[in-house]
């Protein structure tokens, strides 16, 4: 299984109420993108202060190495992908991603 992991540093006006909409956007990839399993998101919560200006992020979980491929490119990650980083700090630079292959404990 893939641990897709995105870090997002929001611009300041950006709103509690367009985050939890933005938030919604990607959730619904689930279910529409075979092989996308699992999405959750949220604030930091980390009490290090190690997070370097990133304060929110979600995790998402892929069956597999060809499901995150799938995933990147079909339009409707895109789009939503597209409005995300819309809403950052400098764009894709307020934007960290980071790719797990952690294995199945079922």
């Amino acid at each position: 299984m893939i641990r897709h992991c995105v870090f997002v540093k929001f611009r300041p006006e950006v709103s509690a109420a367009e985050r939890a909409d933005i938030y919604a956007g990607l959730n619904a990839l689930v279910g529409q993108i075979g092989g996308l399993l699992r999405a959750d998101f949220g604030p930091n919560i980390s009490p290090e202060g190690m997070a370097k200006g990133f304060a929110d992020g979600f995790i998402m979980d892929l069956a597999d190495e060809a499901a995150r491929d799938r995933y990147l490119v079909h339009p409707a990650h895109q789009a939503a992908g597209g409005r995300l980083v819309a809403a950052l700090e400098g764009g894709r630079d307020g934007l960290m991603v980071f790719d797990l292959n952690v294995a199945d404990a079922r």
